[in-house]
This record gives structure tokens, C-alpha cells and sequence, in this order.
């Protein structure tokens, strides 16, 4: 019978598949003997660490690196449901950073981007971090304090913040920063703002980073595809899917998705690998600070975690789309 593309909608599937290709691509090429590199990104990177896992163990084919750009191995990270506090704590020095761009913050935090970062993942790790921990019975005179310390770091007011039982939600932050300005910000990239019907909305409409970016992807895949390729086909080209909306988790009911255990399994198969994970500043989509907690919760002795270097960029989720 004919394949469906659906029977790969699948996160073991998906990497299945695609081992599969790299595999037979690289046999009738003769590249076995080649340095094999994967370069993922965003839920690529899912994918890349899943094969790590797979390529290594099913085939026997070491990888000799691979770069993540803006990772989500833990879903754990970025999910914001009731009762995860973990998104909270991990998304904040990243608001800080949005907020310092838009000029939101005090003029202490507005001198130097990197202390004012420093001083947001070292609030999150520790105070905030258990001021959440202890949830209905957090003392009224420490909850002011945290108020306090997340208004000065996100830019926002500390009503709306007491508002918000201290959980800053993703979505929403990018429709309240510039609120009083009557503007949104982008989640892909933090920099970016757009605007709304109207401006008493819960979350923004539509993400401006994104609308930013998709003409100009669109129109490059389509003429690179006939000029440069001569592939000719009349086809839609799907530069971004909504395939979450039917994407299935067999493997991972009642849990969340977490291909972190594959690169572990691919450390395990090859102790020489090497990892460079690249983080936007301005990225809300994946934060960096939830790559820095995944990276480290993974079980990996000291030389192997020196082979995982983290690089950060003052830009947003495709950080080069900025050309410096």
C-alpha cells in the first residue's frame, strides 16, 4: 500500500524515517568513512538528539558532532500547565532580556545586558524558584518581595503580576509588555513587535516575528526550488505546519517529551561526540535558560559534559536572521 505521510506524524516515526534516509544516502554516496554531522533546529533539534540515540545504536553510524540551534530536547521545559511551575522559573531571564531591549526596565538593569541576565537566572534558580515550590503557603510579606523582584526584571507592573499568582504566562507577556503602547512583541523573536484589532486582548493575535519572517521564506524556497534546484512542481510548499495539532506521542503517554535520554544513549555509543548548543537571547520559544536546565539534567560523566559547548547570540529564535 501507498505511505502516508500521517504514519510518520510520530516522534518515533519521525526519527525512524529520517535515520532511515541518512542511512541509505550515505551508503550509495560511499560516505561511510566521511565526519557525519547534524545540524537541528527547534523541534529539529527533538529530532536530532532522538537520532543521535537511534543512529548509533540501530545502524552503527557515529556522529562526529552536532549542533543544536534553539533546543527543545524537554518538553517538560515550555509547557505551561497547571501545576508545572517549571516553565515559569525557566522563561524569566529571557523576559528580562526582552524587557531590556524595549527599554522596560530600570536604569541600573538597562546598563549591561549580561549582569542584568545574570541577576535573573540567579533569582529564578533560588528564590523564585522556591517561592513557587511552596505554593498557597507562601508568606504574604515574602510573596510582596517576589512581586517586587519580577516586576523589576520583566517590566511589568506588580498588579498585574500579583494578578497572575506570580506565573508569567509565555503568551501573555507577549501581548502585556508594550501594552500601554498599544504594540505586541514575537515569541520566535522578542524584538519584533506588531499590533492587534484592539488592545484588551489576553495573548497576541499573531506572532510580528513570525509574520516578519514568512513572506521572505516563502518566496526564497519557491524561486531556490526552480532557479538554483530546476525542481518544478506545483505544489504547495508548507514553510511552517501546525503538525503539534496531530503529531502523536505513542511512546510517551502520561509523560512528557524528552529525547535528552537518546543523546545520552549516543554519548554512551560514542563517548567522543561533540555538542554545540546556540541560544538567542530574544528567543521565547525555547529560552535559553531551559536549554542551560536540560543540558544539565542530563546524566553524563565530566568529559562528556565538556564536550557540549553552549554559545549565546543577542537575537531571537533564528539567530541569523541578524546579520551581525
Amino acid at each position: 500500500p501507498k505511505e502516508k505521510a500521517e504514519q510518520f506524524h510520530d516522534v518515533k516515526k519521525d526519527i525512524e524515517s529520517v535515520g532511515e534516509f541518512i542511512r541509505v544516502w550515505t551508503t550509495r554516496n560511499q560516505r561511510w568513512l566521511s565526519p557525519k554531522f547534524l545540524i537541528g533546529e527547534s523541534y529539529g533539534t527533538t529530532r536530532a538528539a532522538g537520532l543521535a540515540g537511534y543512529l548509533h545504536q540501530r545502524h552503527g553510524m557515529y556522529l562526529n558532532g552536532i549542533m543544536f540551534i534553539s533546543s527543545i530536547l524537554n518538553f517538560i521545559t515550555a509547557r505551561f500547565n497547571e501545576g508545572n511551575d517549571l516553565p515559569f522559573v525557566l522563561f524569566l531571564p529571557s523576559y528580562a532580556a526582552t524587557a531590556w531591549y524595549h527599554n522596560k526596565l530600570s536604569e541600573d538593569l538597562q546598563a549591561d545586558l549580561e549582569k542584568t541576565l545574570q541577576e535573573a537566572r540567579d533569582f529564578a534558580l533560588t528564590d523564585y524558584t522556591l517561592a513557587l515550590m511552596k505554593g498557597n503557603e507562601l508568606e504574604i510579606s515574602e510573596r510582596e518581595k517576589i512581586i517586587e523582584k519580577l516586576a523589576r526584571l520583566t517590566g511589568l507592573s506588580k498588579t498585574y503580576i500579583a494578578g497572575t499568582d506570580l506565573r508569567i504566562n509565555i503568551h501573555r507577556f507577549c501581548k502585556e509588555l508594550l501594552r500601554d503602547q498599544g504594540l505586541t512583541i514575537g515569541r520566535l523573536d522578542s524584538r519584533y513587535k506588531g499590533f492587534d484589532k484592539d488592545n484588551v486582548g489576553e495573548t497576541h493575535e499573531i506572532d510580528p516575528s513570525y509574520a516578519a519572517t514568512l513572506g521572505p521564506y516563502t518566496s526564497t524556497m519557491y524561486d531556490y526550488l526552480r532557479r538554483d534546484l530546476a525542481y518544478e512542481t506545483d505544489l504547495p510548499y508548507e514553510i511552517l505546519k501546525s503538525l503539534y495539532q496531530t503529531w502523536k506521542y505513542e511512546d510517551y503517554q502520561n509523560q512528557y517529551v524528552n529525547t535528552g535520554h537518546d543523546l545520552r544513549e549516543g554519548f554512551q555509543m560514542h563517548p567522543g561526540l561533540k555538542v554545540i548548543v546556540c541560544n538567542g537571547y530574544f528567543d521565547l520559544a525555547t529560552p535559553f535558560l531551559a536549554t542551560e536546565y536540560t543540558f544539565k539534567h542530563i546524566p553524563l560523566p565530566k568529559e562528556q559534559q565538556a564536550n557540549i559547548k553552549m554559545t549565546y547570540y543577542e537575537a531571537g529564535h533564528m539567530m541569523y536572521l541578524h546579520k551581525p
